[in-house]
């Protein structure tokens, strides 16, 4: 969990009022950190001095139905901008997990859906306007200030404060889904070749079983078909008796927590289950509560391996009374690769690992053995983590990962000399340390 106190807390309105703020910065010698929706489970957003809240840019700008293009402020939920998309027959081409996310906030960390063929939200972003670290406001897309275009679609805040964004949509469209439970041996046999089996795919991995769901869906023209969906089974015991579980197993995970992932696969998961929705709908889902994760893109030639070394390690800590013991589900996906400089699929087809540890209540539980243990193994297999998500991937280890990792931090300092966008988070992954010193984290002495 992390949290700051900023000094100032602000909702400019227009691009106008962002401009003020950022010139008044620099002449007050302050930090300035755009925020959203906050969902990033890291310290990518916190400071100490001016916090500025987005939700206010939240307005459509224009429409183009014959490019099936929509320009918007920046501030806009992706949950507001389902509706307005439908309001015009239009929709993102792939969704996340969840779209509580700003837009900007969703670009500026490179969100993704699941799809082979589908890339994450930056690569849909076709021109963006980004007001920079001395007040200056620069329009970009491929054509104008193609580099600063290509860093800012996924900067993590760093470049500027991004005010307006043109996504490229494509027609309303519905999803037929289909989940069913799989072996996990038979899902890493055959892991490129279930990616490419259905437009998007994800799948859930029950870790301490060789229990896996796989889920797929392609766009339909089938009537809309609800999920059978219980109350029972899908609420108050999938729901509030798990957290009850989850909550007595923090003080006796050994056995408890095996034993959970077996339960909840057979008495939940263990059958076929299909539906047809609007695409937004069906491509989010209820993340229950509170948790911790981690979140790293692989290869996808190396994500089997990546998967078996992680299973291998689990199963060695199974076998060890005081072990670490996990909770399901290690959900995968696949992204298509992409031209912006930061996303972790710069270049390359990857695959998505996320694991997650809940917190039932919002107590604590015990998280960082495993998740030393992914990172061990993801750094082993090329992985690149969700920029998000906390890691512990820092300059010199970045610089190898990202061929236009250079040239990104190049922009950085052009855009924002005085390091008005610097935060801990910027300077512990971005800054060379050489300039940790020299560009000052700034901080209000209040009299």
């Amino acid at each position: 969990t992390f949290s700051s106190q900023p000094a100032f807390y602000v909702a400019p309105a227009t691009e106008c009022a962002i401009i003020e703020i950022v010139c008044i910065a620099n002449r007050c010698g302050l930090q300035v950190k755009p925020i959203g929706s906050g969902h990033s489970p890291s310290d990518l957003t916190c400071t100490d001095a001016i916090m500025v809240n987005m939700d206010k840019m939240d307005r459509v700008l224009a429409h183009d139905s014959y490019a099936c293009t929509l320009t918007v402020e920046s501030g806009i939920r992706l949950h507001a901008l389902h509706r307005t998309l439908g309001d015009r027959n239009m929709a993102l081409s792939s969704v996340g997990s969840i779209s509580d996310q700003s837009v900007a906030g969703a670009m500026a960390t490179a969100t993704h859906g699941t799809g082979v063929e589908y890339a994450d939200i930056s690569s849909y972003i076709t021109h963006l306007v980004i007001v920079d670290g001395v007040g200056r406001r620069h329009e970009c897309d491929a054509q104008t200030n193609s580099d600063l275009f290509d860093a800012a679609r996924c900067g993590l805040g760093a470049l500027g404060i991004i005010t307006q964004v043109t996504i490229q949509c494509e027609p309303a469209f519905t999803l037929h889904a289909v989940q069913e439970p799989a072996s996990m041996d038979r899902v890493l046999d055959g892991l490129p070749a279930i990616a490419a089996s259905a437009e998007h795919v994800r799948v859930w991995w029950f870790p301490h079983t060789d229990h896996a769901v796989v889920w797929k869906a392609n766009r339909s023209t089938l009537p809309k078909q609800q999920p059978p969906v219980s109350f029972v089974r899908d609420r108050l015991y999938g729901f509030h008796v798990y957290q009850l579980q989850l909550y007595k197993a923090r003080f006796t995970p050994a056995s408890d927590i095996p034993r959970l992932a077996e339960e909840h696969f057979r008495k939940r998961f263990d059958r076929r289950i299909e539906w047809v929705d609007d695409s937004h709908r069906v491509f989010n889902f209820d993340c229950l509560f509170p948790q911790y994760v981690n979140e790293w893109a692989v290869p996808l030639d190396e994500a089997s391996r990546a998967l078996r070394e992680l299973r291998a390690w689990i199963e060695s800590q199974s076998r060890d009374p005081r072990g670490a013991r996990v909770h399901f589900p290690v959900e995968i996906r696949f992204v298509r690769e992409s031209s912006v400089w930061l996303s972790p699929a710069y270049g390359q087809l990857v695959c998505y690992i996320g694991i997650i540890m809940y917190r039932p209540f919002r107590k604590p539980v015990p998280y960082k053995k495993y998740w030393r243990a992914f990172e061990d193994i993801m750094r082993t297999h090329r992985g690149r983590p969700h920029w998000a998500k906390a890691h512990q991937m820092f300059y010199f280890d970045l610089r190898k990962t990202y061929p236009r990792f250079d040239d990104f931090v190049k922009i950085r300092a052009m855009c924002d000399p005085n390091g008005v966008f610097v935060n801990d988070y910027i300077c512990r992954h971005i800054l060379p340390p050489s300039e940790h010193a020299s560009v000052k984290i700034r901080s209000l002495a209040l009299d």
